[in-house]
């Protein structure tokens, strides 16, 4: 909730269309900026607030889509083979990073028969490098 305010806060200064994240902040905000920025967002119009909670959720929603784009897999490649071989489609959702297609055909395939899944799901994995 704060980390919201405070985005809403240092959207209150950009005029852009672009609007870009804030930097994540080690350590503690000083209790001085934060009661400066609720008492700045409080009075706001109920318009502008609106407004402001819209441009961050597209921030937020930009952040996810280049996130995405940029195929980070959420576990190394020896730990989504690890996982694979024990539970197929978890090592396909490791790998995509989001529950798709690959995904559902990995449990079917699974759950059908093993071997398939497994040879499925380690293709995936070893095939996308």
């Amino acid at each position: 909730m704060l980390l919201l305010v405070l985005s809403c806060s240092l959207l209150l200064s950009e005029t852009s269309a672009s609007v870009p994240l804030p930097t994540p902040v080690s350590g503690d905000p000083d209790p001085a900026k934060v009661t400066a920025a609720l008492k700045e967002f409080s009075s706001l119009s109920g318009k502008e607030r609106r407004q402001r909670f819209r441009a961050v959720k597209s921030a937020v929603k930009q952040f996810k889509a280049e996130k995405r784009a940029g195929r980070e897999p959420l576990a190394s490649t020896v730990v989504q083979v690890i996982v694979a071989i024990l539970l197929p489609p978890l090592g396909v959702y490791l790998h995509e990073g989001t529950i798709n297609s690959r995904f559902w055909i990995s449990l079917l395939l699974t759950l059908l028969f093993y071997l398939p899944g497994l040879i499925y799901a380690l293709v995936i994995i070893l095939g996308d490098n």
